[in-house]
């Protein structure tokens, strides 16, 4: 099975909005009160953390990339 790179932007995208649905379903079911205008900027904060998580994650891949073909050039020695 082939495997692919881990994305932290999307696992905090996921657990940002298992958050949010969860905060709802309990503001639902009676067991948690909070103010409903709350939620959006906790959200909206979440999707700029998981943004830069993202993109540190790219420049660390193209970093790493960057090391492996200055590497692997042919003629050069090792």
């Amino acid at each position: 099975m082939p495997r692919h790179d881990f994305e932290p932007g999307k696992l905090v995208v996921g657990l940002v909005l298992l958050g949010g649905c969860l905060a709802y379903l309990a503001a639902a079911g009676g067991r948690w009160d909070f103010p409903s205008y709350l939620l959006l900027p906790v959200m909206v904060a979440g999707f700029c953390v998981a943004g830069v998580a993202s993109s540190l994650a790219f420049a660390v891949r193209r970093h790493r990339g960057r090391a492996t073909d200055r590497n692997d050039r042919p003629g050069e020695p090792r």
